[in-house]
């Protein structure tokens, strides 16, 4: 039994590669199963049997974002300088991805015209990709009196900065020559701006007092 089984999976793969080349040329309105036959030279009903339908077909391309984006980040260096392996992993894990796959970019993490379903079910590959990052993160900030939830934040504002830097690239508003340094520069400063040792933030009807280590931040009250 475990022969089909590989040879599905080999299939898979070539079958998302192709489905991959398909979106990144003419957009994901264009993927359909007998485009992707015709791409790779099978039938629909071979499509069918690896995938079940069109939407898992999506799914497994979403799946295949995030999958790229852990691997990549978790086979960088762990060094003992945490703020630059976690900035490394903006430049070389989640920059890499850009470059290489913006399709891929585009559709699992812009969720560009994927639907809410979509996305949910591919909630277990998202939620893989943010643990591999968390752990950088809490590298960057350790300590007992970090919560968890300033982690949670600290990845959130790395992620939103990733994400705003891929798209002015994908966009042509960062040229190819300073991209990368353009990448390195602005995740450095974000990266060191968490080691600002009293900050206080308005939060409602009550101050959040963020007070930090040598490279950390947290909230010590929390306003919501």
């Amino acid at each position: 039994m475990g022969r089909p089984r590989e040879h599905d999976e080999r299939t898979g793969i070539a079958l998302l590669d192709a489905a991959e080349r398909i979106i990144a040329a003419h957009g994901l309105s264009s993927l359909s199963v007998r485009a992707l036959a015709e791409e790779v030279g099978t039938t629909t009903r071979a499509i069918y049997s690896v995938f079940g339908s069109k939407d898992a077909l999506i799914v497994a391309l979403g799946a295949r974002t995030f999958d790229l984006l852990a691997s990549t980040v978790q086979a960088l260096p762990v060094t003992a300088d945490p703020a630059a392996d976690l900035i490394e992993a903006g430049v070389s894990g989640f920059r890499r991805l850009v470059v290489e796959h913006p399709a891929l970019f585009r559709l699992g993490i812009q969720q560009n015209a994927t639907t809410e379903a979509q996305m949910r079910a591919m909630r277990p590959a998202v939620e893989r990709a943010w643990t591999v990052l968390l752990t950088r993160v809490r590298r960057l900030q350790d300590g007992p009196e970090v919560s968890e939830q300033s982690h949670h934040d600290t990845a959130t504002a790395f992620h939103a900065l990733c994400e705003g830097l891929a798209a002015l690239e994908i966009r042509g508003v960062l040229p190819a020559p300073m991209a990368e340094q353009q990448w390195r520069s602005s995740l450095t400063a974000l990266v060191h701006g968490l080691s600002i040792t009293s900050v206080t933030v308005p939060a409602l009807d009550q101050q959040v007092v963020v007070t930090t280590g040598s490279t950390t931040g947290h909230g010590a009250t929390r306003g919501h």
